[in-house]
């Protein structure tokens, strides 16, 4: 399993590809199967750990990105012989490694930071094995051995019996995440709003977010670590995850569905496969449907959402559709 060293695996708070290849690495473990996980020397993992960077170039800054990057690419592909599977949960740079090896290679797509990169996809297309995340992130020009959504640790959250009526925000501080607008449905239905994530744009958080923070009606909390993020979202009336892209996959919905907190969302990229519209949340079309949601989520019931979540997003079932890909491959050898 090659994770991305961006940030440790798992994370402390933000990283997202990370976070997946620590939940499918130790789920593969789990059940039995020999696995070593190619991450940072910090990570934490049940697997095998092989590491070539101390860190994660995020987390230290003294850590050159590509030269660490290339360095941990190599590494997997070298000892490529003595595995049945690659996964590349890294990106497209890996792609370039695949010809050079009779492994198999399956990469998990986590989506397009462009549309440059796409070429890279399409070179490897024929000789690899794609999977992505949803069904809305399949790009027409490629091929793709099966869709498989990612699963996370259900056990790690909780239904909080007595949620507030206060809104949160959870991701990116960042335009493409909508924490402006989420900052406007909190105004117009007259909510406090809590705001957690990494400061991805100081430009926006200055101009759209720092303005409307009083610590009274709009908070802004910092990172969430792993351990209070399931209180962070489960003591929440709603998650407001208001979009400005075709995400393909948003671990913060699957992880306040699976607290059984509802999920307002615009109606983009992935969401209308992670959200029941009008049993786990609702899917707006803007910040006027977006408002006049939140008084309607109050009839949700919220151990419903939690245990429709249980069964849609357990690495479980995340862990046990990887082994039967893997095992099609390898018997398609």
């Amino acid at each position: 399993m090659l994770a991305p060293i961006a940030w440790r695996t798992p994370p402390r708070s933000y990283g997202p590809w990370e976070l997946f290849a620590s939940l499918l690495a130790d789920g593969l473990v789990a059940l039995g199967h020999e696995v070593t996980l190619f991450a940072t020397a910090d990570s934490i993992t049940d697997a095998t750990l092989h590491a070539t960077a101390s860190a994660g170039w995020s987390e230290d800054h003294s850590i050159e990105p590509k030269v660490a990057e290339c360095l941990h690419i190599a590494a997997a592909f070298e000892r490529a012989d003595e595995f049945d599977i690659i996964h590349n949960g890294f990106d497209f740079l890996p792609l370039t490694y695949s010809g050079l090896v009779d492994t198999p290679v399956v990469t998990t797509i986590h989506g397009f930071s462009s549309p440059a990169i796409l070429p890279v996809y399409e070179r490897y297309d024929a000789t690899t094995h794609y999977v992505a995340i949803s069904d809305a992130d399949r790009h027409p020009r490629l091929q793709y051995t099966a869709t498989i959504h990612h699963g996370i640790d259900v056990d790690a959250f909780e239904l909080d019996p007595d949620p507030g009526d206060h809104l949160v925000y959870f991701g990116r501080i960042h335009p493409d995440k909508g924490t402006a607008e989420a900052i406007e449905v909190a105004r117009r239905t007259g909510r406090r709003l809590d705001i957690a994530g990494i400061v991805q744009d100081q430009e926006y958080f200055r101009a759209r977010v720092e303005p409307h923070l009083d610590d009274v009606r709009v908070r802004y909390l910092g990172t969430v670590d792993a351990t209070d993020r399931g209180a962070f979202l489960g003591g929440a009336h709603a998650l407001l995850h208001l979009i400005d892209f075709e995400e393909p996959f948003g671990f913060s919905v699957a992880e306040a569905l699976a607290c059984g907190t509802p999920v307002i969302a615009f109606d983009r990229g992935s969401m209308a496969e992670l959200i029941r519209h009008g049993r786990d949340g609702m899917l707006a079309a803007d910040i006027d449907s977006a408002a006049d949601a939140v008084g309607s989520v109050a009839s949700l019931d919220r151990t419903e959402i939690r245990t429709c979540a249980r069964e849609r997003f357990d690495r479980g079932r995340m862990t046990a559709q990887y082994v039967r890909l893997y095992e099609q491959i390898l018997h398609g050898r």
